[in-house]
């Protein structure tokens, strides 16, 4: 088992090697606008996890993960290479959603706030079904709760 440490900067190491030998040396037509997003290395460092994007639709998604997946011999002797690790490790590519996620929430956002601001709108004109204030308040004339009594009461005069 490596240190943690160790670990997250061999990750880092991965995804900036990895990320040059796309751009570089992989000459794949089938592989689109690639962009790895994030790396993650098992503790015991025998495979790392590479997240990446793709700029296009589904179609240009599913041939950028059949290029990943013909070029990962090469990419993995680029990673043993430039790391200098005892044992290289094994690599898996997987499609990061964190942008398509994010960028539905945004849309979740927007919709929410202009809800918002027509409900405002429908607000400002509004009255209130009852009174203006619906809280009970105890009338002047009436005594508090409970009947204090006074001083003569007590005593039994």
């Amino acid at each position: 088992m490596a240190d943690p440490a160790r670990a997250r900067r061999l990750a880092v190491r991965i995804r900036e090697v990895v990320a040059a030998a796309l751009e570089r040396q992989v000459k794949d037509p089938r592989l689109g606008m690639v962009t790895v997003t994030d790396a993650r290395v098992t503790p015991d460092l025998t495979e790392a996890t590479v997240f990446y994007t793709v700029y296009g639709d589904d179609a240009d998604r599913a041939d950028s993960a059949r290029a990943l997946e013909s070029a990962k011999g090469l990419l993995r002797s680029q990673v043993g290479r430039q790391t200098g690790v005892k044992v290289t490790p094994a690599l898996t590519f997987v499609h990061d959603r964190l942008p398509e996620d994010a960028r539905h929430l945004e849309e979740l956002i927007i919709t929410a706030r202009k809800r918002d601001a027509s409900l405002a709108g429908v607000r400002d004109g509004a009255r209130p079904a009852g009174e203006a204030d619906p809280y009970r308040k105890p009338r002047e004339d009436d005594e508090p709760a409970g009947g204090m009594m006074s001083d003569e009461g007590l005593m039994g005069t």
